[in-house]
């Protein structure tokens, strides 16, 4: 969502840390670009005037524009001031009660049914037992859907015969949630196409019967200022405690993530940053903001493997390869856990000046490559896997054909494997340090 708006900072920025000396006009300069690429990313103007008025205003201090490093001051100004625009609002997630009611409301299509099945599995994970109350009894086949992300995450649902009123639903699931010993009940309540006061109204009905501790607005993050319109327009009506934006991962330019917060005065709570029910993210907005400015986001990537990887599986395979016993087995199960922590464009894009490598890498996926090797391994038997050097031509033939794939893909396959295997055994023969695999032990 924000690569057209990240590559514009970071060049616009990138020209004053190549200055040996920065000038009034320089920043000045910097400033027009800076506020022209957010313009053009959809930023509210408002927002815009206020935050290039505030970096302008810091980066003209005489102790700024006197140091020898100018360029990166100027850059450390621009990065704490996105942060202080994206971290408006309380963004502390108040579970409170027993259970706990976390109200999720907003338009049809904004993805509240889904985010409420990530955000009960984000709670699984903080060790809660959460309940999901399909609380939304207008919308065609809601309530199944909601049924079908529970079972899957096997995550119990309250589900209320057709016809019952929305505030009843809620009053009964919350009740199902406290027989059960769940501690926390997620509604996923109705919306409509458009904001109006019946949906208000309901609303409002909803929160006075069950009292929640968070009244989340759900916003689809492509819809740009509209999103920003919407939120405007509930936190005016109802007792809202904060946003979950959703579809961030989208190719949108990015504007309402941007200025939603400062402008509707409501906090980013969570971010929805993929299709998955694991897809779902606090949001950090220092970590967000290092992201636009090409810094990655180092943190998030260590919490997601250390979600991902089984500690004892990494340093298993890590011993594998000091003694060169690493077989295409574990390189396969090392790719899947890989695979598991997200998108490989997404998690390379979280290491500081890995972008033009996450965009190869993105490239990569999107032509197949990488399910090409897995395929290519899966078709071989347990013996080849263990010993590629048993690979002749026909079973190389035998593979190619299994796989999908053709010969010279399943060759070049088993020849870098070769390599990494001769390298590990030179490293060996010098008595080079342990190797690692990515995240282990």
């Amino acid at each position: 969502m924000f690569d057209a708006l990240s590559d514009r900072l970071r060049d616009v920025l990138g020209r004053l840390t190549g200055r040996g000396h920065v000038t009034e006009a320089d920043v000045d300069a910097a400033m027009r670009e800076v506020r022209l690429a957010l313009l053009e990313a959809d930023v509210n103007y408002r927002v815009v005037k206020e935050f290039v008025a505030r970096v302008r205003e810091r980066a003209l201090g005489a102790e700024i524009l006197e140091s020898l490093n100018a360029g990166q001051q100027v850059i450390k100004i621009v990065n704490e001031e996105l942060t202080e625009l994206l971290g408006r609002g309380d963004r502390t997630f108040r579970l409170t009660g027993q259970p706990a009611v976390v109200a999720l409301v907003g338009l049809q299509g904004s993805g509240k049914t889904t985010s409420a099945a990530k955000l009960a599995r984000y709670l699984v994970k903080q060790g809660r037992q959460p309940l999901l109350v399909a609380a939304d009894p207008y919308r065609p086949a809601a309530v199944d859907q909601l049924v079908q992300l529970g079972r899957s995450l096997s995550i119990p649902v309250y589900a209320a015969p057709q016809g019952t009123p929305v505030v009843r639903i809620a009053q009964d699931g919350v009740a199902q949630a406290k027989r059960t010993g769940r501690d926390v009940a997620i509604l996923d309540t109705a919306g409509r196409l458009t904001v109006d006061e019946a949906l208000m109204e309901e609303i409002r009905e909803v929160a006075a019967a069950v009292g929640p501790s968070e009244i989340l607005l759900v916003v689809d993050a492509m819809t740009g200022q509209e999103a920003v319109n919407v939120a405007q327009a509930f936190a005016a009506a109802v007792p809202l405690t904060g946003l979950v934006l959703t579809k961030i991962d989208g190719d949108a330019r990015g504007g309402a993530a941007l200025s939603i917060g400062a402008v509707s005065g409501l906090a980013v709570k969570f971010l929805g940053t993929g299709e998955r029910t694991d897809a779902l993210e606090p949001f950090h907005p220092d970590r967000l903001a290092g992201r636009i400015l090409g810094m990655g986001d180092v943190l998030t990537l260590i919490e997601r493997a250390q979600e991902t990887f089984d500690a004892k599986a990494a340093a298993k395979a890590a011993e594998k390869l000091r003694r060169n016993a690493f077989t295409l087995d574990d390189f396969l199960e090392q790719m899947q856990q890989m695979k598991r922590m997200g998108p490989i464009g997404q998690l390379l894009e979280m290491i500081p000046g890995m972008r033009g490598l996450a965009n190869q890498a993105q490239g990569a996926v999107d032509r197949g490559e990488l399910r090409h090797v897995e395929a290519i391994i899966q078709s071989m038997t347990r013996e080849e896997r263990a010993d590629p050097s048993i690979l002749n031509a026909s079973r190389r033939r035998r593979i190619a054909r299994g796989s999908g794939t053709s010969l010279p893909d399943v060759n070049r396959l088993v020849k870098q494997f070769g390599e990494m295997q001769k390298l590990m055994r030179m490293m060996q023969r010098q008595g080079g340090r342990r190797p690692s695999l990515p995240f282990g032990r």
